[in-house]
């Protein structure tokens, strides 16, 4: 199948310097390696829906998605705090579906969707501000990597850490392909290696005492229902808001709602569960903190074991250091017009000396401030391009700064911020989402002097792709 006629940016001067890529001239074939950040994914370039699912599959299958869903289990309790990470799960699910959806069917990076929204100015200022947030996350995978190789077997943190940074940053250099090959060996170890610590957890308790298992956490410090759920959304919720720049090299939107499921809830629910089961069995080191890591469970059954536990914290932490990273510099090269391997080597020096500076484990803070500042801009582009479409394609080329999306993107946020310090019970994510989309929808109007166009209808091509 080929995609069907798609929505595009409007000219995106303000974005990228729209410099020629070798071999993309009109009658040549662009480069193999060519990553196509700078302008849509050619039909004939797109990859099978096993290939691109492949990709988002290993994603989430993550150890510190363990983590999580041990520290939310510790709070909660297993019964609610399986039904927080579900209710995050569903909705991570429905948002980077939709946000995948609109990149299926146009082949566009998330940069130049948001230009849609956004205009090109408005979208520099929200893809810069997404590509710049990713690059923290990469810097915590990578500082996690050295923290958790350091207590289970005593390697020294500096060194692990560079180590990992090198090893991450060529993966990334590798491009999609790399990618994907990656998430096809993740994901089968964490599976693997996480059904063998659920196995060990349980040689000493049984299903029903996980089963009823009400949480350790002080009465006083506990976590809010409110608060799980969004810690849920706000692990992934910065390269799932920039889903496109993966899920654009599927054939079509369908095929990119379907590789994004695989991911979110399939994948991201199976990796906190085994976090969660792990902490209601009581086998977790540190609930507290370190949630359900497991790798301690792993590193104490012998040689063999150990070895492959050291492995799966290479593979496993870094598909998604590599993501991310793929994330910022598809972002970066959008925005600065530079190739998209220069900015990997640049942004991961960067977010690899941030790692070694231990900034990385400030991860609360971390998390609040995605899950906080990130929301609102996905249910912005979800509203203007999904729910509002016949607008959108109504409107006029040429407005360089929307500022209606902009004060929703701010609305949603400054609410959010309202409800995660005041009232914690709820999900400040969730929140942010729904205001922003509200708000929206409140405010933007059709055009007056432009009739709506029927549903199926595309928003304006770009200037510099009309012949």
């Amino acid at each position: 199948m080929t995609p069907s006629p798609t929505p595009d940016t409007p000219p995106l001067t303000d974005i990228s310097a729209e410099t020629p890529t070798p071999g993309a001239g009109p009658g040549s074939r662009p480069r193999l390696q060519d990553e196509f950040e700078d302008r849509p994914v050619p039909p004939e370039h797109r990859r099978p829906l096993l290939s691109v699912s492949s990709v988002w599959f290993g994603f989430p299958m993550v150890l510190t998605n363990a983590v999580f869903g041990g520290v939310i289990v510790f709070n909660l309790g297993f019964a609610r705090g399986m039904l927080a990470i579900l209710v995050g799960c569903l909705v991570l699910g429905g948002y980077v579906g939709a946000l995948s959806y609109l990149a299926g069917r146009t082949g566009n990076t998330f940069a130049r969707i948001a230009a849609v929204t956004f205009g090109p100015r408005g979208a520099t200022l929200v893809s810069g501000f997404l590509a710049t947030v990713v690059i923290g996350w990469f810097a915590f995978q990578v500082g996690l990597t050295g923290s958790t190789l350091h207590a289970a077997l005593g390697w020294p943190v500096p060194a692990t850490v560079l180590l990992a940074g090198v090893l991450y940053v060529a993966l990334a250099y590798a491009g999609i392909r790399a990618l994907a090959v990656i998430g096809w060996i993740a994901a089968p170890l964490y599976v693997v290696l996480g059904i063998v610590a659920i196995v060990l957890a349980l040689r000493e308790t049984s299903v029903s005492d996980v089963l009823s298992y009400d949480g350790q956490a002080p009465a006083g410090g506990a976590l809010a229902f409110g608060a799980c759920v969004t810690m849920v959304i706000a692990g992934f919720i910065d390269s799932g808001t920039m889903t496109a720049d993966f899920t654009r090299w599927s054939k079509n939107g369908r095929e990119a709602v379907l590789a994004s499921l695989t991911a979110f809830p399939l994948a991201n629910l199976v990796a906190l569960i085994v976090g969660a089961v792990v902490v209601g069995a009581g086998a977790a080191a540190a609930p507290a903190s370190a949630g359900g890591d497991f790798l301690g469970l792993l590193t104490g059954q012998g040689g063999v074991l150990t070895a492959a536990a050291v492995a799966f914290v290479f593979v496993n932490l870094g598909s998604v250091s590599a993501h991310c990273l793929y994330n910022a510099a598809v972002g970066w090269g959008q925005l600065t017009g530079a190739a998209m391997r220069r900015l990997v080597l640049v942004i991961g020096t960067l977010g690899l000396a941030v790692a070694l500076a231990g900034v990385w484990e400030h991860f609360e803070t971390w998390l609040t401030l995605l899950g906080v500042f990130v929301p609102p801009i996905g249910a912005v582009i979800i509203t203007d391009q999904l729910v509002r479409r016949r607008t959108a394609a109504a409107r006029p080329a040429g407005a360089r700064l929307r500022t209606v999306p902009l004060i929703a993107w701010a609305g949603g946020a400054a609410l959010a911020t309202v409800v995660h310090y005041e009232g914690p019970q709820y999900c400040d994510a969730i929140t942010g989402m729904v205001a922003a989309a509200l708000l929206h929808l409140a405010l933007e109007r059709p055009p007056r002097d432009a009739a709506p166009a029927p549903a199926s209808a595309s928003a304006p091509e770009p200037a510099s792709e009309r012949t």
